[in-house]
């Protein structure tokens, strides 16, 4: 996540938005957003907490236990969608795996 916000020109301190639901960052190239939705455990509460406007942001959406979302009812628009995953392999290995719908 700090890679992605110095990428973009962010130059206030990052971090994980552990209790909020959102962090939003401005004043680099583009706004960013971090969403974590741990806490969020159905559709409906995902819903019902209002996340819309940021997974079309006017910006970067950065959005931690993404696949919360993948009931089929939320949808990013063609060619916009990027999917990262960082698997954890060892204490320090890692595997990381780009998927670009848009390609």
């Amino acid at each position: 996540m700090k890679g992605l916000a110095r990428g973009l020109g962010v130059t206030t301190r990052v971090h994980s938005p552990t209790f909020t639901l959102v962090n939003e960052y401005g004043g680099g190239r583009l706004r960013l957003f971090h969403l974590d939705l741990y806490r969020l455990d159905t559709p409906w509460q995902i819903h019902g907490a209002g996340l819309e406007e940021y997974l079309r942001p006017d910006g970067v959406a950065v959005i931690e236990w993404a696949e919360r979302l993948e009931d089929g009812r939320w949808k990013m628009e063609d060619g916009k969608l990027r999917k990262v995953k960082i698997e954890v392999l060892g204490e320090t290995e890692r595997r990381i795996t780009y998927e670009d719908s848009g390609a």
